[in-house]
């Protein structure tokens, strides 16, 4: 995002990616069902506005290389861009998480998507050659070391554009809640699926409706591995690293059941190409990305592999993305 203010309330944005101009006044920030692109930049100045920022109109230049669609939250990437420029245009004060909490809002109540806050999160305070850990309940982070330097991080995109992801997301927090709720009667200070406890859980589930049972079982698991992974990253060991992102992406297959044959062609193919650690899919599920770990030397052997493997199986030639792990939202200055 590039922009520069003006001395009047209106917004003009251009998105270099539909080739479009919208305009609008900070008095009427309305929907916009014609250019729905442009509501996650309305959205942010909205509750920028709400939360008492003294906005003020602006030019304003889009151009995003996230895939849209697919899972990679290309949405969250436009809203911390928006709102970090308008941050660094006007001068105001406000936290990495508060924003975050912000570009949340936008999706959540302007747009319409239901989503929690990890995308909005890492797409500000991400740390270069780090991965991300958050307490979605405290918002206490850590930046925790991801060395790219011999491993690349390979997305790789079934384009199978995602079709059910909002529904069946209510439904499975829908499912979780009602685990939480029936576990409590058993289980002390039980308010969310967090606070079980795998040894609790083991003890108790045969009393859970089966499928409200599997949807527990894999976050409560999935929370083991997080903790788990965090500590393998800090000591360096990637190969167990991957063996847990494997079982995670079997856990969301089998228990959450938000996968699809796409993505399990995916999976398989990538996971036995030269050099792979892991396949996992990315974001929410039924259709997008998966994401691998790959050593440097078999890059090229890798994607040559899974591009010709994947159209064997699906019949579709996939795009896949090599990349390290980089800075959230920063300032970029130009040299012109």
């Amino acid at each position: 995002a590039a922009g520069r203010l003006r001395d009047d309330d209106k917004i003009a944005v251009y998105s270099a990616n539909y080739e479009t101009l919208v305009e609008f006044s900070l008095n009427a920030i309305d929907y916009d069902s014609v250019n729905t692109w442009s509501n996650y930049v309305r959205g942010v100045l909205h509750f920028l506005k709400e939360a008492g920022v003294k906005l003020q109109g602006a030019d304003v230049a889009l151009h995003g290389n996230v895939p849209i669609g697919s899972g990679l939250s290309s949405s969250a990437a436009i809203e911390m861009a928006v709102g970090f420029l308008f941050q660094n245009l006007i001068g105001f004060e406000m936290s990495g998480p508060d924003l975050a909490l912000i570009g949340q809002k936008a999706e959540n109540k302007f747009v319409g998507v239901n989503t929690g806050i990890m995308d909005q999160f890492v797409s500000r305070l991400a740390e270069r050659d780090h991965a991300l850990f958050l307490d979605c309940r405290t918002l206490e982070y850590e930046n925790v070391p991801l060395d790219t330097s011999s491993l690349k991080i390979i997305v790789c995109d079934t384009m199978k554009r995602r079709g059910l992801v909002g529904s069946e997301y209510d439904t499975r927090r829908s499912q979780c809640e009602e685990a939480a709720r029936l576990l409590s009667q058993w289980i002390p200070n039980v308010r969310a699926l967090r606070d079980v406890s795998p040894e609790a859980f083991e003890e108790h589930k045969t009393k859970l409706p089966e499928v409200v049972r599997k949807r527990a079982e894999h976050v409560i698991y999935e929370n083991e591995r997080v903790l788990a992974s965090r500590d393998l990253l800090k000591a360096g060991n990637m190969a167990k690293f991957g063996l847990l992102m494997n079982a995670s992406h079997d856990s969301a297959r089998d228990l959450y059941e938000v996968s699809c044959p796409e993505l399990e062609a995916m999976v398989e193919v990538s996971r036995e190409a030269p050099g792979s650690l892991c396949g996992r899919m990315a974001g929410a599920g039924f259709g997008g990305c998966t994401v691998s770990l790959v050593r440097e030397a078999y890059v090229e052997q890798f994607v040559e592999t899974v591009k010709s493997g994947y159209e064997q199986k699906i019949g579709v030639v996939p795009a896949l993305y090599v990349c390290t792990a980089a800075d959230g939202a920063s300032v970029v200055e130009s040299n012109k």
